[in-house]
């Protein structure tokens, strides 16, 4: 399972347990929270109706009084009520009264008068000084038919203090403030739901962005892997210092690497023209003046041309490491290829005239004024490797193409000879560092490093580079390139 995944999935569910154990949170102290709100009021209501009932009860007339009046008049009232998007217009609340001996001597609903409520709670506690209250089901199948009740003692204030003469219940069914808490559950809800959506989204988007953080640096690391050129990933914060301490130890590990292998390869390479040097030094030394002056002058000239190669190979070692190590273009330019094309044609020109070649430069109308963009340095340098290839194979007076054509995006660059072509078993290790052929009339071999270099360099500007036998005889080597 991917890490991105796997964060979001274990992000998903930690939220997930908190919402729901928050939810039920919430929705366990609604209902309480709601009942005990109505309670408070119920309680501030039956004192009140228990100081006004006082008068009427030591008359003896809590049936008949002003206050039975009164209160029984409320049953007619259109109370008109908009409780927070909630019509009321009728009372549902229950007032009773019983004497110090706990029998009903007042009813609102007229239907318990005369009864004994002294055991119930409301009542029982109140006529001993305690705070009495309880809620009841009306249907003990049925949980919302529960109705709360609420006593408030009557008292009776003389010159001996005063003394409890009944009691006031104020009862009111749990069902009218079931609105109210099912629309504050819903709302509960329906916010939680939201919260979660808005929890999931914001995990969706963290867990992308750290597989996106994390992607883009296993790919940089398999591509440094490779030994392909690979940049170093815009990533931020800890992220980003792992791409620097990652780029840190490729840049230290390949640095060893690169010498190593540079120091065998020049080692194994250098050993012919050393050896051939050494041979002829030790030949003119031994003969003194006795060799004739053609052997003379033919080790001298071995001498000569083996300290060029070895000269002229330290060089394009040198160029090749630089091109190698890069990673990328620092400062890309935007450069005309024929430009470019010409002014490698115009270095070639003394060895091919040294051959009787006739260069000739053609491009299409598509690739006219062709752009792309890198390093000039690079560019030529590799148009100049190949021209210069060509020129080594190239039969004496024959051709030396350069075409330019352009295929979709990208700038196609050949150079074609009519030399002896490229056996197959080369076509494959062409571009091999220190890979070279035997040059055609027992010319000496290249450095093996024109090829490489050429290949490096396109690699470095997105483009790449091929070797093929032409057509009616000789070899044409590609270079492509994407346009600016």
């Amino acid at each position: 399972m991917r890490i991105g995944l796997r964060i979001l999935l274990g992000y998903f569910l930690i939220v997930a347990i908190a919402a729901l154990l928050l939810g039920r949170v919430f929705l366990q102290e609604v209902k309480p929270g709601v009942r005990q709100a109505m309670e408070d009021t119920l309680v501030d209501t039956a004192n009140l109706l228990a100081e006004q009932a006082a008068d009427d009860m030591l008359a003896g007339h809590i049936d008949d009084g002003r206050f039975a009046a009164h209160v029984r008049a409320l049953t007619d009232r259109d109370l008109g009520a908009d409780i927070w998007g909630f019509r009321k217009r009728r009372v549902s609340t229950r007032i009773y009264v019983t004497d110090a001996r706990g029998i009903v001597v007042f009813d609102s609903d007229g239907h318990d008068v005369g009864k004994d409520y002294s055991r119930w709670n409301d009542v029982y506690l109140t006529l001993r000084g305690r705070y009495g209250a309880r809620s009841t089901q009306v249907d003990p199948d049925d949980e919302a038919s529960s109705v709360m009740h609420v006593a408030a003692p009557i008292k009776h204030r003389d010159g001996n203090g005063e003394r409890i003469i009944g009691v006031l219940t104020v009862a009111k069914p749990n069902q009218t403030i079931a609105p109210f808490i099912a629309r504050s559950q819903t709302v509960i809800l329906r916010w939680g739901f939201v919260l979660l959506g808005v929890a999931l989204a914001i995990g969706l988007l963290a867990a992308w962005w750290l597989s996106r953080q994390l992607g883009a640096l296993r790919r940089y690391a398999d591509a440094v892997t490779a030994g392909e050129r690979a940049s170093l990933p815009d990533s931020a914060g800890e992220f980003g210092d792992l791409g620097r301490a990652l780029e840190t130890m490729r840049a230290k590990l390949e640095g060893k690497q690169y010498v190593e292998q540079y120091v065998h390869a020049l080692t194994h390479e250098l050993k012919s023209p050393l050896a051939a040097i050494r041979g002829s030094a030790e030949l003119l030394e031994s003969a003194g003046g006795a060799m004739p002056e053609a052997d003379r002058a033919r080790f001298v000239a071995t001498i000569h041309a083996q300290s060029e190669r070895m000269a002229e190979m330290i060089d394009k070692l040198l160029a090749l490491a630089a091109v190698e190590h890069r990673q990328r273009i620092e400062q890309p330019q935007r450069l005309a290829l024929r430009t470019l094309a010409d002014e490698a044609a115009e270095r070639i020109a003394p060895k091919c005239a040294q051959k009787s070649l006739r260069l000739e430069i053609a491009e299409d109308e598509a690739a006219r004024g062709a752009r792309v963009s890198g390093d000039a340095f690079l560019l030529r340098q590799s148009l100049l490797n190949l021209l210069e290839n060509a020129a080594d194979f190239a039969p004496a007076g024959s051709v030396v193409e350069l075409r330019l054509r352009r295929e979709g995006d990208v700038v196609v660059v050949e150079v074609l000879d009519r030399g002896p072509g490229v056996p197959d078993y080369a076509l494959e290790r062409a571009f091999e560092r220190f890979y070279s052929l035997a040059r055609p009339a027992g010319g000496s071999r290249s450095s093996g490093l024109g090829l490489c270099f050429v290949a490096e360099a396109a690699g470095l500007h997105g483009g790449s580079a091929a070797l093929d036998n032409r057509e009616g005889g000789g070899a044409v080597a590609s270079l492509r390139l994407p346009l600016a």
